[in-house]
């Protein structure tokens, strides 16, 4: 039987003041009224069945998490009681698909990208299916078709096709996010794919690949499952680490007795990490400046001006260059955008010196 375990757990520091403490980006319904969640959901529609369907998500969004997603079954929220990476995300939830049902398939998908079109997406993740279904050791991980020498994301190189699986390949290693130099190297090479953070595989198979590698996690996430009153105390024990690190490199190199495999998405894909990447789905004004909200702009180029702030605010800019101005109605940030990915390092500091309520 398929499952879809949506990720929506992190905290989407790099989009703050917009996303907040207890209001992660995941959840902003910024996208024509809906969230990147909503949009995550609506993408599984008719795949699979939507009892199959659950969220992994901190527990501080749980109740936000029912409410943008009614359609959800009664306990289908997993609720973290605190970040430990991607890796837990995956653990514990493939343990709780896996004691639902031991014979189950699991996809793993994101809460943070725009993905168009959804048909297309559908189609390559049905394939991922199948490869799993038909192979009980395979890892399947997601892999975008790349359409420029993108230095913000991973990279797959791709080895010989899977033998009767047409456009399915093995994976020959994972690449760090890499220079412009190098990337574009990747491009013109043909045999990369951006690493989408996305994978399908049996329940039973990932726990596998735990107890090999970390047979401590494999242990702890089952436990949780057999005794769930004791999430508080045993999922912080969890050693913090990816899933990529701590399990796709190394069983792509033979440490474990998995293949992993890539099924290829021709699709538009945009991750919303952070500023940069949000802006490319903004109006562009003719300064080149990208704006949502009311802004208004003289001599100012090549600048990100967001107004969160309400109908009755407006956001001015003067001979800005190059610039990030994202007003709400209890915090402004103001920035040089080849500043925009240390945001994380100054919510820190607004945390500290202004007070949590800000962060």
């Amino acid at each position: 039987m398929r499952y879809v375990v949506i990720m929506a757990g992190g905290s989407g520091t790099r989009l703050w003041p917009l996303s907040r403490q207890g209001r992660p980006k995941q959840l902003l319904e910024i996208f024509e009224g809906k969230s990147l969640l909503r949009l995550a959901y609506e993408r599984l529609i008719g795949l699979v069945d939507a009892n199959n369907i659950l969220v992994c998500t901190g527990r501080a969004y749980a109740d936000d998490v029912a409410r943008q997603l009614p359609e959800l079954a009664a306990g289908n929220i997993l609720g973290e009681p605190e970040g430990r990476d991607s890796l837990n995300a995956v653990a514990w939830s493939a343990a709780v698909v896996a004691d639902r049902n031991p014979e189950a398939v699991v996809a793993m998908v994101t809460a943070d990208q725009i993905i168009e079109p959804v048909e297309e997406f559908q189609r390559s993740l049905t394939t991922a299916f199948e490869v799993a279904e038909a192979r009980p050791n395979a890892l399947v991980t997601l892999g975008v078709v790349p359409t420029s020498p993108h230095t913000g994301y991973g990279y797959l190189h791709r080895a010989e096709e899977l033998e009767g699986f047409p456009g399915v390949h093995r994976v020959a290693e994972f690449r760090e996010k890499p220079s412009l130099e190098v990337a574009q190297e990747y491009l013109n090479s043909g045999e990369y794919w951006w690493n989408a953070g996305m994978f399908v595989w049996r329940a039973a198979t990932l726990l596998s690949q735990l107890d090999q590698l970390l047979p401590e996690t494999s242990a702890t996430v089952r436990e949780i499952v057999a005794q769930p009153e004791r999430l508080d105390e045993l999922f912080p024990t969890l050693r913090k680490i990816s899933v990529d690190y701590a399990v796709m490199e190394p069983a792509s190199v033979g440490r474990t007795d998995a293949e992993v495999v890539s099924v290829g998405l021709h699709i538009d894909w945009k991750d919303v990490g952070g500023f940069l990447s949000l802006a490319e789905l903004f109006t562009q004004d003719e300064s080149g400046n990208a704006v949502d909200g009311r802004t208004v702009a003289l001599d100012s180029s090549g600048c990100i001006l967001v107004n969160a702030a309400g109908p009755d605010h407006v956001v001015a800019a003067l001979g800005l260059t190059d610039c990030l101005v994202v007003a709400t109605q209890t915090a402004t940030l103001v920035s040089r955008l080849e500043d925009a990915e240390r945001i994380r390092q100054l919510v820190d500091v607004v945390r500290t010196e202004a007070g949590a309520q800000y962060a």
